[in-house]
């Protein structure tokens, strides 16, 4: 407050402008018991990347972090709808920022390009709603919460001011009248404490009018609006205690109402940290993947880091012991003799009854197995222990199984080139891809034969339906060995955990479109205890199913299918439609 002499010049309120520019010094983001669980042995305090993020990027960015640690970047990121990439040379660091970001619960944000968003900005603005069409398309921001700049310009230039004020100014005047009344001829007088009567009696029992100091004319027994006290004194009747309450009632809303007018026609800074929340929903992360390396950019290498060209490779011009060091190898193939091969049934599990060195270009060893009273001979290829394994190396190990008199190839790897999975067959030869589980990057130190180390998934059996000028898939199941009887056949579709289809694959980047859970026993049940929320279990059930809805013919003239089975392995199967 700014006094001059006895009388006030202007009353400031923090409510007027209730926000402070952030400086450079950001006592709020710093470290000790009260901030974030520490996961991880070096790990960000997650406001001060939120800071960093909020200031220099717009939803729908993608932010790059080069040291991932335990995903705070990742996951900060999400929260605010930015796309990320993160990388890590640690694999520990990449599960728990894994784990961090599947196990997270965020905000339902409300987007400005929405139907919600564009009723919220109106309530907001105190506006119509806008008109145009949404899209949900997250780069136009989000709607923020906002502080106003109240100036005596704004409240000036304010029309809406006049009109609240005809609205809202006759049920006060009523309640000024109703309040006269109930004191009308009571003999109890009262001193004015403001206003122009100031230090007046007002004697309820007398008629007539008074002159003011500042030619105002008043009743000589009733209140003007600015005279009227705030409690009622003792000795009122209860009529002019209720006119009284029903008087502040009446003007409270009406300079509410104009408060909020004010406040939302005046200059205004957004809070880009404080968007609005719909509280009745709950957002999970989005769909990411976890790569060693992009399958779609990687080269064949030598040891000597020289790239090779794909096309010797195919010509069984690289040999397999130049690829790795021998203790990689040996120590794989350990493992592989005492942990076989898994598929998706127990039954059609591979078990080797001798594994050994194989002197090949491709091929590393052969392996023995039993094809009920046959025994069969498995050509085995072990990929790169840091790479992608190529479709051309598939190939040269399948010519070199073939002219050595092999029954079945055995791929081993930590990572499958996405056209790998086109490739099932050369000739006689079958060829079978064994993804390598992450643990094996420590062979020496493992113990050999634990857990599911190779495991197979075979290609999704798909057929495309043709809904007019629509397509549809339909998963028949998937593609698997059978060691017992040497033939490939058909799993049931309802033993798949997931699949996902891209409709538009541009052989870069596999975008899920479309996700079913056919394998899902009443997930909904789960999710409701994870999530602390209702599940619509009928739109979950409308998911549980073998066959896509319709979807448009894409114009890259491909469509990608992929699975995923119950241990979280996954095979993808490109088709051109």
């Amino acid at each position: 407050m700014f006094p001059a002499g006895e009388n006030l010049r202007y009353c400031y309120k923090l409510s007027d402008n209730p926000s402070i520019p952030l400086s450079n010094l950001w006592t709020d983001a710093g470290s000790g018991s009260f901030t974030d669980d520490q996961i991880y042995v070096v790990q960000t305090l997650t406001k001060i990347v939120q800071r960093c993020l909020l200031m220099t990027t717009d939803p729908g960015d993608l932010v790059l972090d080069p040291t991932c640690g335990s995903g705070t970047t990742a996951h900060v990121a999400e929260q605010w709808g930015r796309r990320w990439i993160t990388i890590d040379t640690s694999r520990v660091a990449l599960a728990l920022a894994r784990a961090r970001i599947m196990g997270a619960k965020y905000p339902w944000y409300l987007l400005k390009d929405s139907p919600e968003g564009q009723r919220k900005e109106a309530e907001v603005t105190r506006s119509a709603p806008a008109t145009h069409a949404t899209y949900n398309d997250i780069r136009h921001g989000f709607v923020y919460s906002r502080v106003p700049h109240i100036t005596l310009k704004s409240i000036a230039n304010n029309t809406e001011i006049d009109t609240i004020w005809e609205q809202m100014q006759p049920a006060v005047e009523a309640a000024l009248a109703a309040l006269n009344g109930a004191l009308a001829g009571h003999p109890v007088p009262y001193e004015v404490q403001t206003g122009g009567r100031k230090g007046q009696v007002i004697d309820f029992t007398a008629s007539g009018e008074v002159e003011l100091p500042s030619g105002e004319i008043a009743p000589a027994n009733g209140f003007m609006e600015w005279e009227i006290p705030r409690e009622a004194p003792d000795g009122w009747p209860e009529a002019a205690q209720e006119a009284l309450a029903a008087f502040w009632k009446a003007r409270i809303a009406r300079q509410r109402e104009i408060d909020a007018s004010i406040a939302a026609k005046a200059d205004h800074e957004y809070l880009y940290d404080k968007p609005y929340e719909d509280k009745k929903r709950v957002r999970v992360a989005g769909p990411f993947t976890v790569e060693s390396l992009s399958p779609h950019r990687t080269q064949a290498v030598n040891e000597h880091g020289e790239i090779i060209d794909e096309t010797d490779a195919a010509a069984g011009r690289r040999k397999a012991g130049e690829q790795e060091a021998e203790n990689y190898l040996t120590a794989i193939l350990e493992n592989l003799s005492k942990a076989g091969v898994q598929q998706a049934g127990r039954e059609d599990r591979i078990d080797f009854t001798s594994i050994s060195a194989w002197p090949g270009e491709w091929l590393a060893a052969e392996g023995r197995y039993m094809e009920g009273e046959t025994e069969r001979r498995a050509g085995i290829l072990i990929g790169p222990e840091y790479g992608t394994l190529q479709r051309a190396d598939l190939v040269a190990a399948a010519r070199e199984a073939a002219d050595a008199g092999f029954d079945l190839v055995i791929a081993c790897a930590f990572n499958f080139d996405a056209h790998t999975a086109e490739f099932q067959k050369l000739g006689r030869i079958t060829v079978l891809q064994a993804r390598m589980n992450a643990d094996l990057h420590m062979a020496g130190d493992l113990k050999a034969g634990g857990g599911n180390l190779f495991v197979v998934f075979g290609e999704p059996d798909i057929e495309i339906v043709e809904d007019g000028d629509r397509l549809r898939v339909r998963l028949l199941g998937v593609d698997i060995f059978r060691p017992a009887t040497g033939e490939v056949s058909s799993s049931d579709p309802e033993d798949i955990a997931c699949w996902f289809i891209d409709t538009d694959y541009d052989e870069q980047s596999f975008f899920v479109r479309h996700a079913y859970f056919p394998g899902a026993e009443i997930p909904y049940k789960q999710l409701k205890t994870t999530l602390k929320a209702e599940i619509d279990e009928e739109a979950w059930e409308s998911l549980k199913r073998t066959e896509s809805r319709a979807f448009a013919r894409p114009k890259s003239g491909r469509i990608a299918v992929k699975v995923i089975n119950h241990l979280g392995d996954e095979v993808m199967k490109v088709v051109g439609v």
